[in-house]
């Protein structure tokens, strides 16, 4: 895994550097469009609306469009904003964790710490094990200022992306409004039904069936030397660094600055193992050759 992001967890005055890590990956078969003739990739080209020039990506900017005037921001423009600068992830409360709907969840982390700051890593985790609390952290990422839920899972600690208030809509269905009463006879009745289903949650026992008919339906085409040579695209990545107050002196003091200021700031973090897909049949593991038709 590569870094994506390095900076610091900073709760009172205890500051814990850390890298941030994609916690997923989509084991989708990856699919390109192309030429049905002769293979070739189909190229999508920039183009300039007003004088239909092909443009190069140098001068490319992003803009905001209010229907009436264009306002140009260059990426130094973006990066002169103070929260893209910010390489702090700000714990702003701890909350009990069931008050955090996962309906709001988006993109998870894994936070890794450094070597430096490993002992407060863990107390930051084993606090918010001990408490059952998750912080509420605020965060700068890919030019977005973010809201988070910081949690363990496993031994680690992770970090899930939290979607903004106003980015959750409110769900209104008619045929909600007025539904029929439900029976007892019918409630007991379901129970029995969710009953006959019950068990523990085992992710490995399930099969992206779609993914692995479409590997070997591109096998069987390889197998077949039914193929063209083609070339491959290329991934980026990122990293960074942070310091480490002494620990004790860190919490005692975020401990006396709550009491007589009253800003209020917390402990420690867990760190959360977390599990990879499985692969699923035989088929879908089966090691793609060089030779793809992407």
């Amino acid at each position: 895994m590569r870094a994506i992001w390095s900076g610091a967890v900073a709760f009172g005055l205890v500051n814990v550097p850390v890298k941030l890590y994609s916690a997923t990956e989509s084991h989708d078969v990856p699919l390109h469009q192309v030429h049905d003739v002769d293979g070739g990739r189909i190229r999508y080209e920039r183009h300039c609306e007003k004088d239909g020039k092909k443009i190069p990506y140098e001068h490319i900017v992003r803009a905001y469009d209010d229907g009436t005037h264009t306002v140009m921001l260059t990426d130094e423009d973006l990066k002169s904003l103070p929260a893209e600068r910010s390489r702090e992830i700000e714990v702003v409360e701890f909350v009990p964790s069931e008050q955090v709907d996962p309906i709001r969840f988006g993109s998870t982390y894994f936070l890794e710490p450094s070597d430096k700051s490993a002992k407060a890593y863990v107390l930051l985790r084993e606090a918010l094990e001990s408490t059952e609390r998750t912080a509420i952290v605020k965060f700068a990422l890919r030019q977005r200022t973010r809201l988070g839920a910081l949690r363990v899972h496993g031994d680690t600690l992770v970090l899930q992306g939290l979607l903004w208030d106003d980015e959750v809509r409110e769900a209104s269905f008619p045929a909600l409004e007025n539904p029929g009463a439900v029976t007892k006879k019918e409630l007991d009745l379901a129970k029995v039904v969710v009953e006959s289903l019950e068990g523990d949650f085992d992710p490995s026992q399930y099969v992206d069936e779609y993914q692995a008919q479409l590997r070997q339906l591109i096998d069987d085409k390889l197998e077949r030397g039914d193929a063209v040579a083609s070339e491959r695209p290329e991934t980026e990545g990122e990293e960074g660094g942070g310091e480490v107050l002494d620990l004790m002196e860190a919490l005692r003091r975020s401990v006396a600055k709550k009491r007589g200021a009253g800003s209020a700031e917390g402990d420690g973090e867990k760190k959360a193992a977390g599990g990879r897909r499985k692969a699923s049949a035989s088929s879908a593991e089966k090691p793609a050759r060089k030779r793809k038709t992407s």
